[in-house]
C-alpha cells in the first residue's frame, strides 16, 4: 500500500506499522488502521510544534521569574579602623586619597584619572577610564554631613551604563572608627535577569571587602603618624 506520495507503507502485527522513510514501529492509536497513517514529515511537523510549545512555556516562566525579582539592591559592608573619626571622614571623602586603597586600582595600574572641582566638597568628580576590567565612569560627591557621611553619584559609562548611589558613613566606636561602605541601585529588566545568575551582594560586596580592608591599613598608618597633640582620638574635627 501506498500513501499519496507514492511511498510504500506496509501494514503489520499488534497494532504497529513502518513508514520506509520512518524506519522505526509507530503505534497506531486504538481504533485507526494498521496502515500507518504518518508520514516523515507529518511525524517531524508535530515534532518541532511540541519542541516549540515546550520552549515557549520556559520562555514565559523564565519572563515571568526575572519580571518578579526586586527592583532595588543594597550592598554594604563594614570595617572598624584604629584612627580618628576626623582622619577617616577626611580621607574618604576625598578622591585623590582613594588611589592607595580602592580595589580596582590594582585591576589597571595605567587607568587615567581626572579630579574636578573642590575636592573633599559637595560638587567635586573623579573620573576614570581603563582596560576592560575597571571600564570607564564617574563619581560625583551630592551630599557631605561632615564626620557622618559622604553620598555619591556612581556612574558607570564602559563597559555598560549603569547608575547607583554611593557613599559612606562614619561612627565612633569607642576609641576607634567604624566605617560602612554601601551602594545603592534600581534593576531594570536586564538588571533583573542578571541578578538571577550573579549574586550582586557576593560579587560587589568583594570588592568593598578588600577596599576597606586596604582603606584600613592606610587610615592606621596615617594616623600613628599624626603628631600627637592631646586630643581624644575621636575628637571632633573643625567643621
Amino acid at each position: 500500500m501506498a500513501n499519496a506520495a507514492g511511498v510504500a507503507r506496509r501494514p503489520v502485527d499488534a497494532g504497529f506499522c513502518y513508514d520506509e522513510r520512518f524506519p522505526f514501529l509507530t503505534r497506531l492509536r486504538s481504533g485507526r488502521s494498521k496502515v500507518c497513517p504518518y508520514t516523515l514529515e507529518d511525524s517531524l511537523k508535530k515534532v518541532a510544534i511540541r519542541v516549540g510549545i515546550g520552549l515557549a512555556a520556559v520562555i514565559a516562566v523564565l519572563l515571568i521569574v526575572i519580571a518578579t525579582r526586586p527592583s532595588t539592591y543594597r550592598v554594604e559592608r563594614h570595617a572598624t579602623i584604629a584612627a580618628p573619626l576626623d582622619l577617616v571622614f577626611t580621607k574618604v571623602k576625598d578622591f585623590r586619597t582613594w588611589g592607595a586603597w580602592a580595589p580596582w586600582m590594582k585591576l589597571d595600574p595605567n587607568m587615567k584619572t581626572t579630579f574636578t572641582g573642590n575636592q573633599g566638597e559637595v560638587g567635586a568628580i573623579y573620573e576614570w577610564e581603563g582596560n576592560d576590567e575597571v571600564g570607564a565612569g564617574r563619581m560625583t560627591i551630592t551630599a557631605i554631613k561632615p564626620n557622618e557621611r559622604v553620598d555619591i553619584k556612581l556612574e558607570f559609562l564602559k563597559p555598560f551604563e549603569s547608575k547607583a548611589d554611593n557613599g559612606f558613613t562614619v561612627a565612633a566606636a569607642g576609641q576607634e572608627t567604624k566605617i560602612t561602605w554601601f551602594m545603592n541601585g534600581e534593576n531594570d529588566f536586564i538588571g533583573k535577569a542578571f541578578c538571577l545568575f550573579m549574586d550582586m551582594d557576593a560579587m560587589i560586596g568583594k570588592d568593598f571587602e578588600n577596599g576597606l580592608g586596604n582603606f584600613k591599613k592606610v587610615a592606621e598608618e596615617a594616623a600613628k603618624a599624626r603628631p600627637a597633640e592631646g586630643e581624644t582620638v575621636n575628637a571632633a574635627a573643625p567643621k
